[in-house]
């Protein structure tokens, strides 16, 4: 379709088959789908090697990992728009197949497979169907500049051919032991949040962590590099985790109930807490917890900022404690607010 060799194109970013009348905007709604892990279906306007420019239905799916629910890939499937010759009628029959104008009439024979996937002779057969079209149009492809969108046939070749990719990868999944889903199955460990949300919050470079509210016991989403290096637990030891674990036997339980009852009530408090790393030294902890609200308004974390109160292990800074621990606090609000006023605007 594209005049492409397999080898020139593997390594490649999808932005080698854009041209000079590529719609920006589908370009970004691309790039957004990506950077909010969902799917997407979209008409947009490639060319090929020879440099002749065609239409198609690009349909987006990201691929999770059944163990963390992490995104591990994307699979883009491309359908090419025919040009669909016009009829008096709003229905017609070919090869004993009812359809209906929009496409949305097809026989249920062409969708008849397992549920759980899709068969290669649905593909084949929805392949037939186009092919079979497009000679009616004088296998006439649409004009560059002529207003384009996918007809149910294309959205459906798409989506049979995802579910056929998807059946294949879970097969092959199987085999290797690292199983794959087209559905985020599991929200531990970084689930609820987005590459985007990961890249911001890794701008910040104060101790801190993320807690989700909606999840059991509250666990810890994110934690930035700083929080590792001042308690020793790398990475893989803390998400999932409740920041309990930072506790000790000389830890004063008042304070932990001070804590617990500001999260109750939803309000800020701000606490001198003595934890323990994983070396099982103990340090005071200065530590300051907040309510984070997305751009609904609904608290969707919770943020603790950590800070060794002997100062120990951190950088000489300007600002008074309370200012440090409140900037970090700023920073991810306005990181998490951006990026669901983004959501939503662009959904």
């Amino acid at each position: 379709m594209s005049g492409y060799s397999r080898d020139e194109v593997i390594g490649k970013n999808g932005r080698m088959f854009q041209g000079i009348k590529t719609n920006r905007r589908s370009v970004i709604e691309i790039r957004e789908a990506i950077r909010e892990e969902r799917s997407l279906q979209i008409n947009i306007l490639n060319y090929r090697k020879d440099g002749t420019p065609f239409w198609m239905l690009f349909h987006l799916s990201p691929v999770f990992s059944k163990e963390d629910g992490r995104v591990i890939s994307f699979v883009g499937v491309q359908v090419p728009i025919l040009r669909k010759p016009r009829r008096s009628g709003s229905e017609f029959v070919r090869n004993g197949l009812n359809l209906l104008e929009d496409g949305s009439g097809i026989h249920e024979t062409v969708f008849m497979c397992c549920r759980r996937e899709v068969c290669s002779d649905t593909v084949a057969q929805l392949d037939r169907l186009l092919a079979l079209d497009s000679a009616l149009s004088d296998d006439k492809e649409l004009e560059v500049d002529e207003p384009c969108k996918a007809g149910e046939i294309e959205k459906r070749k798409a989506v049979a051919a995802m579910n056929n990719i998807f059946s294949v990868l879970t097969h092959y999944s199987e085999l290797t032991g690292r199983l794959v889903s087209g559905n985020r199955c599991c929200v531990s460990v970084m689930g609820p949040l987005s590459a985007s949300l990961n890249i911001s919050l890794g701008r910040i470079k104060q101790s801190f962590v993320l807690t989700d509210p909606n999840l059991p016991d509250m666990p810890i989403v994110y934690a930035s590099d700083a929080f590792t290096k001042l308690t020793g637990y790398p990475r893989n030891e803390v998400l999932g985790r409740n920041c309990r674990f930072l506790s000790g036997q000389n830890t004063d339980s008042s304070t932990q109930f001070q804590i617990k009852e500001s999260i109750r009530t939803e309000q800020p408090c701000t606490v001198c807490i003595l934890n323990y790393r994983k070396d099982e030294s103990s340090f005071w902890n200065y530590l300051h917890i907040s309510p984070v609200r997305n751009a609904s308004g609904k608290i969707a974390y919770f943020v603790g900022v950590q800070m060794d109160a002997s100062g120990k292990n951190q950088d000489k800074q300007r600002l008074s404690p309370e200012m440090w621990q409140l900037s970090a606090v700023g920073a991810v609000k306005v990181a998490v607010r951006s990026l669901s006023m983004g959501a939503s605007t662009s959904k």
